[in-house]
């Protein structure tokens, strides 16, 4: 396919604009540098070109509504188009976000709505909605718990966090000032709780623990863990970006957690990837709350008011309130649902990983063999033994047919890791196709390596160079640019 510039021709344009009435001024007597096209350097085409080149460019992404996109760890499921619309309701895209409360009476209603739907699923006493992402949830949900300890004149200065938790976790600990150390994952794929009791002391302020961790199984042990944090004064908490394994049939606040970082953008079924929109509200225990960000929406007599009153926050973390359109479609998506709805969404989530577990199992190393929640984690082990096909080459074969890859090479802990998250909005059909493709491609890896090894033979680019490109990126088009 041409580049765009190669399309070009001089004179050619899209459009043909009307001559102006205002008198011409040489942009060179305003500004300093001449921005003409002749220096910019725009392509000349004419409109039918232009639309062409771009929608066959369009034709070349890959997203959920073209496709399964089994992406492990990231919840990449179909959002109903009920919600995009809902977010797209003037009274809502047309409001400036200072504008007067009285102005803006339904959206701090919906927000004040959304923080008591969260606190109610997650069995929470509060959320904040301020936090733009899963990550910055985090970040901002151990502020919460290291202000709690500045409050009460302690300094601790460490932080745990399972070898099978997120890969942002580490990051957000160290931002607040932690040193972070390693929990080691157990047999069964849950955390020792032998090196939990000997790495937890007074120094500790808490764990931090993705449940279901990276490898798509629940604590088992979670009362005994919340034990040994809580016996020695630290907080538990919990990564909730898995939470489409758990909402409507568990709460984390019933099992002990203290703080819980969720991913609208991933659970409550609005767009998730290309860095954003997100939304990463945070939920904590009682005696959290004043440390929350600010401001607070609060319902004062029949009307809603904001509340910066609250002196031992730890301040605002993003500008206005936080992404709101992405909290739109949330509280839709729940609203539309209700408890019934949500408690059935994970539970088709679950069975559909389980399902594919159980399909794969024979033609592929399954990182752990007991009942998985959202996710599965297969290894790609045997594959590299007997045929020295790897992991990066099945997902490079997946392309030929079409399938987006599942994650691959996460969580770390498992060789050649294979991770497959379904999804509750994928029906048993899409799931077969899928399986009988990764069967087929398990086949391939034995009879005809070097096919699987040269993959993929059907994109418009073949195998590049992941190093060069991640160190080298060259995005401009040589002789133009």
């Amino acid at each position: 396919m041409e580049l765009i510039f190669e399309k070009s021709r001089p004179g050619r344009s899209a459009t043909t604009i009307p001559r102006s009435d205002v008198p011409e001024v040489a942009i060179g007597s305003i500004i300093d540098r001449n921005l003409l096209r002749e220096e910019v350097d725009l392509p000349e085409v004419a409109e039918v070109d232009l639309i062409r080149h771009y929608t066959q460019l369009s034709k070349r992404n890959f997203g959920v509504d073209v496709g399964f996109y089994p992406l492990g760890s990231c919840t990449m499921k179909y959002n109903p188009k009920i919600n995009e619309d809902i977010s797209r309701l003037p009274g809502f895209t047309s409001l400036h976000p200072y504008a007067p409360v009285e102005f803006s009476q339904g959206s701090l209603q919906l927000l004040y709505e959304m923080r008591q739907y969260l606190s109610e699923i997650f069995g929470m006493a509060d959320f904040a909605l301020q936090p733009a992402a899963g990550a910055h949830g985090e970040l901002t949900g151990i502020m919460v718990i290291k202000k709690f300890f500045e409050k009460k004149g302690e300094r601790r200065s460490h932080i745990l966090i399972p070898d099978a938790a997120h890969g942002t976790n580490p990051a957000s600990g160290a931002l607040c000032g932690y040193q972070v150390v390693t929990v080691r994952s157990n047999s069964e794929g849950g955390v020792d709780i032998d090196h939990l009791r000997e790495l937890m002391t007074e120094d500790v302020a808490g764990l931090m623990l993705t449940n279901p961790n990276t490898l798509g199984l629940f604590e088992r042990n979670i009362e005994q863990v919340a034990e040994i944090i809580h016996s020695r004064g630290g907080f538990l908490y919990c990564d909730g970006a898995n939470a489409n394994a758990f909402m409507g049939k568990t709460r984390p606040g019933d099992l002990g957690f203290d703080v819980i970082q969720l991913n609208l953008h991933k659970t409550f079924s609005t767009p998730h990837g290309c860095g954003g929109p997100g939304s990463g509200p945070v939920g904590v225990g009682k005696k959290l709350v004043p440390h929350l960000p600010i401001p607070r929406v609060v319902k004062r007599g029949g009307s809603y008011d904001w509340d910066y009153d609250c002196p031992d926050s730890i301040g605002r973390v993003r500008a206005f309130y936080g992404n709101f359109n992405v909290m739109v479609k949330a509280y839709t998506y729940i609203r539309s649902l209700g408890p019934d709805g949500l408690k059935r969404a994970s539970e088709i989530a679950v069975l559909n990983a389980n399902y594919i577990k159980e399909r794969l199992k024979p033609y592929y190393d399954l990182a752990y063999d007991r009942v998985c929640m959202h996710e599965c984690v297969f290894s790609g082990k045997r594959q590299v033994k007997e045929s020295g096909v790897h992991t990066s080459d099945i997902a490079k074969r997946l392309l030929d047919y079409g399938y987006h890859p599942p994650t691959i090479y996460f969580p770390m802990i498992v060789p050649e890791a294979i991770m497959i998250e379904p999804n509750e909005t994928e029906s048993k059909e899409t799931l077969d196709a899928f399986c009988d493709t990764m069967i087929a491609i398990a086949h391939e890896a034995k009879e005809n390596p070097d096919l699987v090894r040269s993959a993929p033979l059907t994109t418009p680019v073949r195998r590049l160079d992941d190093v060069k490109a991640a160190r080298e990126p060259d995005v401009c088009w040589k002789g133009r640019m």
